[in-house]
């Protein structure tokens, strides 16, 4: 009996089903696609106040920084210099982007810091205008990289000065490093050498 009803029951709600408008039976809704960014899609000034495209680095992997000159970790400005001149034959390219959001530790003006920069780590990897890697005036470049709905990958946080992302030859984030792995760690090495 309890059988029987139960087959009834099932004849009754596919008859129903039928008997639901065709355009409302067809309404699914689809789930949202989220469209993947590239780094390419940005310009910035960089240090001297001229404008650099970063679609010109199209083909290259990056590794971009926020730097810092007051900053127990800016020695990391020497393995960041050594990195690139050893691998930028090999379309390897950092990017610096100096900071001021942890603690006050890079007060100077973008001159300051160029001056800085060469003169004691003799950086001579792009260097950006000084910009602001958290918070509401964040940079478009760190909403890219910190952003799952525009990185196609992860949401992150920038955690102190010398957070690395890594992005691939096709401009996109593959990898989020965090501030106290040296740039010469195996991790982001091995990356390159890929």
């Amino acid at each position: 009996m309890f059988f029987l009803g139960g087959i009834c029951l099932l004849s009754s709600c596919k008859n129903q089903a039928q008997d639901i408008p065709e355009n409302i039976q067809t309404e699914v809704k689809q789930p949202e696609t989220m469209t993947k960014e590239t780094i390419y899609q940005f310009k910035v000034k960089d240090l001297n106040g001229k404008d650099f495209d970063l679609s010109s680095l199209n083909g290259k992997k990056l590794l971009v920084v926020n730097t810092a000159s007051k900053c127990g970790l800016t020695p990391q400005y020497k393995d960041l210099e050594a990195i690139y001149n050893k691998y930028k034959s090999k379309n390897f390219v950092i990017i610096g982007f100096p900071a001021n959001n942890f603690a006050s530790q890079e007060p100077g003006t973008d001159k300051e810091i160029a001056s800085f920069c060469q003169l004691n780590y003799g950086v001579s990897f792009p260097m950006m205008s000084k910009v602001s890697v958290k918070g509401t005036d964040m940079c478009s470049v760190y909403k890219f990289l910190t952003q799952k709905s525009k990185n196609g990958l992860q949401d992150s946080e920038v955690e102190w000065n010398f957070q690395k992302y890594l992005i691939n030859e096709k401009g996109e984030l593959e990898k989020v490093i965090l501030p106290q792995v040296l740039p010469t760690d195996a991790s982001i090495v091995d990356w390159i050498n890929k």
